[in-house]
């Protein structure tokens, strides 16, 4: 079976899991949500459970698993945190050291994992209220941003939030948070909104994670929170161990956006 980008979750899962799909994951399976990862050893679980509900914008959790459980319970079936994501990043000690397509021989009895909510959920929703999503067009990843937003500390965990940009035509920005602010789940209204030097970004044409894109005249860049926060926390924190999603290939969730609406 090849790649559709109207399959099930269920059918995209297991092209992942079997390696036969290993790209970016934004624009498959619309309408239904998408979801970032990170794990941590348990005895750094609460410190960060406790980072995500102090930062919700970032890091608005979905699902977090029981102590040692590869599988999901609440937002999917069939659901293998080992192997459906389509890439991983490997983190020692704040440095990532490998990025593979299975985490399997990484495993560990003591390990928790985050399921946190992604932006990418949001962009079906506004293009139905006609707005483009310029990477899809583009066939690339979503340009991704270290800014010098300060996430609020909880125990040892603490760093700068990373968003994600779209380009909005400026007759369109008003509908576009409109749209998004329905979802909170899936990090909501932007969280700034024009000039990228105020937040801490250098050069738009350089992400610092996935691709840039066109900005074309009349559009303005708009930027959501984002679900790579947490990679940007291990960097600053620097624990012997974590494992998260390459950023924009996410797992792909049963949950159907509508139920994540306010």
């Amino acid at each position: 079976m090849k790649a559709d980008l109207n399959m099930t979750p269920r059918e995209l899962r297991h092209l992942i899991r079997t390696g036969e799909f290993t790209e970016p994951t934004s624009g498959y399976c619309p309408g239904y949500a998408q979801a970032n990862l990170i794990i941590l050893p348990k005895e750094e679980a609460y410190d960060f459970l406790l980072f995500t509900q102090r930062n919700p914008k970032a890091c608005p959790v979905l699902e977090v698993t029981d102590v040692g459980s590869r599988l999901t319970k609440f937002v999917a079936k069939d659901c293998d945190i080992d192997t459906d994501f389509p890439k991983y990043r490997i983190y020692e000690n704040g440095i990532m050291k490998e990025e593979v397509t299975d985490i399997s021989s990484y495993w560990r009895d003591d390990f928790v994992a985050f399921v946190i909510g992604c932006s990418f959920s949001f962009e079906s929703e506004m293009i139905e209220a006609g707005i483009e999503i310029r990477h899809n067009t583009e066939h690339c990843n979503v340009p991704m941003y270290m800014t010098n937003i300060d996430c609020i500390p909880a125990g040892k965990f603490s760093g700068k939030m990373v968003v994600s940009m779209r380009p909005i035509p400026y007759s369109q920005i008003v509908k576009a948070v409109t749209v998004t602010a329905t979802l909170p789940k899936v990090h909501g209204s932007p969280i700034h909104i024009g000039d990228p030097s105020m937040i801490g970004i250098k050069d738009i044409a350089k992400p610092d994670f996935g691709d840039p894109v066109t900005i074309k005249d009349g559009e303005v860049p708009v930027f959501w929170p984002c679900g790579v926060t947490p990679q940007s926390i291990v960097m600053n924190v620097k624990p012997k161990l974590a494992i998260t999603h390459a950023p924009g290939h996410m797992l792909v969730l049963d949950v159907k956006n509508v139920s994540l609406k306010e």
